[in-house]
């Protein structure tokens, strides 16, 4: 099951975007506030944040959870060190690690709160092992991550071009759930999209590009890309202008929440 990610890659490329990933991040910020409000604990001795990011839901747990220890946790050296320096929690412990590989102890954690962070995992099984493995017997793990229909009018604009992969591709519905129904026991699995809207294709490259997010898969085509085929490219993106005259991007979303035991 896996994505064909390249871990150090996606640390350095997440690390580059560490101080302008806030000024862009709308849509990830909203998709966390949603997973957020999915919570109906008030209280958690140990959280953890598992790829944390800038830090930005560090307060927003501390507030909701009141933990004795909140984890940060994620794989970018660059986005720990800037969260560190931006959130003034109490309690908090900025640990850099791979979800696949969690530096905790068995048992050591009530919740875990992971928004947006692993769609980036090359294998799920060993990803909700390691969940199962550090939660606590009816610890909670609240996620949300992006399917494979993210991005698709970016992925089938790129295609009219040529055949390199230009896109992240992530897991499906089935997938997702076959690899957490093996280790935890399921709450709720949903769906749900968000389509942002964009005067020009420029606005949505730039905002991947500031998030970090930009084509990190195995697979990709290395090295610049032609003024004639760029050109293309824009002009197949086109076809998806809607009568309003924006161009949509859509992200397709899947919140899950499970029960450790």
């Amino acid at each position: 099951m896996s994505t064909q990610f390249l871990k150090p890659q996606i640390a350095e490329s997440f690390s580059r975007a560490a101080v302008s990933y806030d000024s862009v991040a709308q849509l990830q910020r909203r998709i966390g506030h949603n997973l957020l409000s999915d919570l109906t604990q008030s209280s958690a001795e140990v959280v953890l944040d598992l790829g944390c990011g800038t830090g930005y839901f560090s307060p927003l747990l501390t507030e909701q959870l009141k933990p004795q220890q909140l984890i940060c946790c994620d794989l970018a050296l660059g986005m720990l060190e800037y969260a560190r320096q931006t959130r003034v929690t109490p309690n908090t412990l900025w640990l850099c690690g791979d979800a696949e590989h969690l530096p905790l102890a068995d048992n050591s954690v009530d919740l875990i709160f992971s928004s947006l962070a692993i769609q980036w995992c090359e294998d799920l099984p060993a990803l909700f092992s390691e969940v199962s493995r550090v939660l606590k017997p009816g610890g909670r793990f609240l996620f949300s991550t992006l399917g494979p229909d993210t991005l698709y009018e970016l992925r089938e604009a790129w295609s009219a071009v040529d055949r390199y992969q230009h896109v992240n591709r992530f897991v499906s519905f089935s997938s997702l759930q076959a690899g957490a129904d093996q280790y935890l026991r399921k709450v709720t699995l949903k769906a749900a999209e968000e389509v942002l809207l964009y005067d020009q294709l420029r606005g949505l490259t730039t905002e991947l590009k500031g998030i970090g997010a930009h084509n990190i898969s195995a697979g990709r085509q290395n090295g610049l890309t032609g003024k004639a085929r760029i050109n293309a490219f824009k002009l197949a993106y086109e076809a998806f202008r809607r009568p309003d005259g924006k161009l949509p991007a859509t992200y397709q979303v899947f919140y899950g929440e499970y029960i450790n035991g």
